[in-house]
């Protein structure tokens, strides 16, 4: 059966949605020549680009293949497969007469990622790229912040409901900002700065506006942090022979947002919760020091004194620390090694 014969009611719809803001406006489409399931590299169907004037040049990505763009496959009755589709402002250059490349490669590898892992992305997600988003290009934009496209509301197609997640550039420090925080909260106090959440790879952190500075501080401190679990994957646990001294490990590149968390959390009387490739670890408050082990899970009791003195030796500094009134544990700072795409490595942290 020919493409122009399937039932592809999913793939209408959003072309509807989109004729709705664009109206008659050509747009360029990227398809996938060999399907993902016929052993293509690309997941995505397609993705098709607009060129938009206001309020600044940029272009608008809207992904397609998230969703079920034919027949109805999964069992959710809801949701149209993952239950969304990506997009992506990209403030748009007088000399560009076609949208990048990487942004296309970018939105594929996001493909990757949720077909492979099953992970899906919502509003208010956030995502650490370990470099920058367009790779080999000289930006600060080191992580994507997830929020519902602010042009593009969700849709009912026959398959299910489809929302439209756009991604955003962002600086090292405004993700530190948003797991201390939260991503809308964060990028509520810089929207003034990024129009339509649009990213522009030139762009300085907007933290070191002193305004949205001091707005995400009070926001922080005042609603703590909504990060209660985080993948870190140097993170490893110790036990002794002789039960004397317990040691806990992490990588030098998390182990400053780590202690940000712990301040996030803890003040607030809520758990963090830390996963790794083979334990998971839960701070969690109480009256003494203390934890407990439970299989793959150790469970850390911390009173106020211990949360500080921890929250302190989590710095990107490899080292072993001791806890001051807890000698039963020990802090160990490994140093975090940064790779490219072909594993070598380009930075180490502590």
């Amino acid at each position: 059966m020919s493409e122009e014969e399937l039932n592809a009611d999913g793939w209408a719809a959003i072309d509807e949605a989109l004729e709705q803001l664009y109206g008659e406006q050509e747009q360029k489409h990227y398809g996938t020549a060999i399907p993902y399931m016929l052993g293509g590299p690309d997941p995505l169907n397609g993705i098709s680009v607009y060129e938009v004037r206001e309020p600044l040049p940029h272009w608008h990505f809207i992904t397609y293949g998230f969703s079920e763009l034919y027949e109805k496959e999964s069992e959710d009755p809801e949701h149209s497969g993952y239950g969304f589709e990506l997009t992506f402002r990209l403030f748009k250059s007088a000399a560009e007469d076609e949208p990048p490349a990487w942004a296309l490669n970018l939105l594929q590898n996001l493909g990757r990622y949720v077909f492979n892992s099953g992970n899906v992305f919502r509003s208010g997600d956030y995502m650490d790229a370990n470099g920058p988003i367009a790779l080999e290009a000289d930006t600060p934009l080191t992580a994507l912040a997830f929020i519902a496209d602010p042009l593009l509301p969700a849709i009912d197609t026959p398959n299910g409901r489809v929302e439209f997640i756009q991604l955003a550039g962002i600086t090292n420090d405004e993700l530190l900002a948003m797991q201390v925080w939260n991503t809308l909260g964060v990028l509520a106090e810089m929207k003034e700065h990024l129009p339509l959440y649009m990213t522009d790879l030139q762009r300085d952190s907007l933290l070191k506006l002193p305004a949205i500075a001091e707005a995400v501080r009070l926001g922080s401190e005042s609603e703590g942090s909504n990060t209660g679990a985080l993948y870190v994957d140097q993170l490893a646990w110790e036990n002794p022979a002789d039960d004397s001294v317990h040691t806990l490990q992490l990588g030098a590149k998390q182990a400053e947002i780590v202690g940000k968390l712990l301040r996030g959390r803890l003040l607030k009387g809520r758990t963090l919760t830390l996963a790794g490739p083979e334990i998971s670890v839960s701070f969690e408050t109480g009256d003494a020091p203390g934890f407990e082990i439970r299989g793959e899970l150790i469970i850390l009791k911390l009173d106020e004194a211990a949360g500080a003195a921890l929250s302190e030796i989590f710095r990107p500094s490899a080292g072993l620390y001791s806890l001051p009134g807890w000698p039963e544990l020990a802090v160990r700072i490994v140093p975090t090694h940064i790779t490219d795409n072909e594993g070598t490595i380009v930075k180490t942290i502590g």
